[in-house]
């Protein structure tokens, strides 16, 4: 959902009916347009569409969002798995702005996409599938300023309540509406809230804002909040552990594996081959995070963040060890979503939207 900031460059909108007539056309002509330009300006290798090349090598590129929940697909090329599959990937990094237009435009044939992101595309009446649940849950933090943490007494290990008594009149940070309302479900549980909201461009401004005391706290997905600790300019003080409103056994999926209907139904073998590969490195990842094989992925995939750090993220995702979905899981993550705020209507989804189909042994 963050995700995270990673999910944070991620908002959802409404589910609206399709558009008909001349109107649908310019809509479409538009997506196609703009996702074109978009990664003409990343200045990507990556190609713009699915190709086959010398023996029996499939190309396909993926939009990735830069955070932690990318690291299934990471794993999945670094583990071999697409590769004994007959494809090669390669990789585009879009924010919820440009995700569903390069989907659209056939610029990327995959989308490692968020649960807001993606019930706002289909709102919108535009022809994506889910065809994997490749992360559960909100992998976030709550960190608080060093300073703060020892004016109340607020260690890693302070309990969830605690916190939240000590949170009342304080002065939060917020650099997206998702997480501006991740917090307000936590503290609204125990009937806290802050002072004062200080609205911030991203999770590095609230970063900034923290160490120079500007903000007593903020929440973001990991490993944000974990390099801030590292750093010595903050406690982590919540997280899913201790908030269970943010853990996939209460919010549901936290990233899905997209495409299109239409490159799904023409492209039905490749689609396959990538949806396994992908549920092989989510299950291979539950049993297998401390592997020197998994870290050393994360740490080029996340550069620049400390190896401590990135241990410590990895296990606020919940990898599945089937990437099949459900109508449960579905109506967690709804519920979830309509928490949030982060469309302008209820969260809707179909059974037309989502399938298991792609995935080993799985059925619509």
């Amino acid at each position: 959902m963050t995700h995270h900031d990673p999910h944070r460059t991620r908002d959802g909108r409404a589910r609206r009916p399709l558009a008909h007539g001349g109107h649908r056309l310019l809509a479409l002509a538009t997506v196609t347009a703009l996702g074109s330009v978009l990664l003409s300006a990343c200045g990507d290798d990556s190609s713009a569409s699915s190709s086959a090349s010398g023996g029996g090598t499939t190309t396909v590129t993926v939009g990735i969002s830069g955070n932690i929940f990318d690291m299934s697909i990471r794993v999945a090329d670094a583990k071999g798995y697409f590769r004994k599959a007959g494809l090669k990937v390669k990789y585009v990094t879009l924010t919820a702005a440009t995700g569903a237009s390069a989907l659209q435009s056939g610029s990327v044939q995959f989308l490692n996409d968020s649960p807001t992101n993606f019930l706002s595309a289909v709102g919108k009446g535009l022809p994506e599938l889910a065809i994997g649940e490749n992360g559960g849950g909100n992998p976030l933090g709550l960190i608080v300023s060093t300073k703060f943490a020892k004016a109340h007494g607020l260690t890693a290990g302070t309990p969830a309540s605690q916190v939240a008594k000590a949170l009342k009149g304080s002065t939060g940070g917020a650099s997206s509406a998702n997480t501006k309302a991740e917090a307000e479900i936590f503290l609204d549980q125990y009937h806290a809230k802050p002072g004062k909201w200080v609205s911030l461009p991203s999770p590095a401004a609230d970063k900034t804002s923290l160490k120079s005391n500007q903000i007593d706290w903020f929440v973001t997905s990991e490993p944000v909040p974990l390099e801030v600790q590292n750093s010595g300019d903050g406690v982590v003080v919540a997280d899913p552990v201790k908030v269970p409103a943010w853990s996939a056994k209460e919010a549901g999926y936290g990233q899905f594996v997209v495409t299109t209907k239409d490159y799904a139904a023409k492209n039905p073998a490749v689609t396959k081959k990538f949806a396994t590969a992908v549920q092989q490195a989510t299950n291979y990842m539950r049993g297998h995070l401390d592997d020197a094989s998994v870290q050393q992925v994360a740490s080029q995939a996340l550069a620049g963040v400390p190896a401590p750090v990135i241990k410590a993220s990895l296990p606020q995702v919940d990898w599945p060890k089937s990437d099949e979905m459900d109508t449960a899981g579905w109506n967690k993550t709804l519920a979830f979503v309509d928490k949030l705020g982060a469309l302008s209507g209820k969260a809707r989804v179909s059974s037309d939207d989502w399938t298991n189909t792609y995935l080993p042994g799985g059925s619509a």
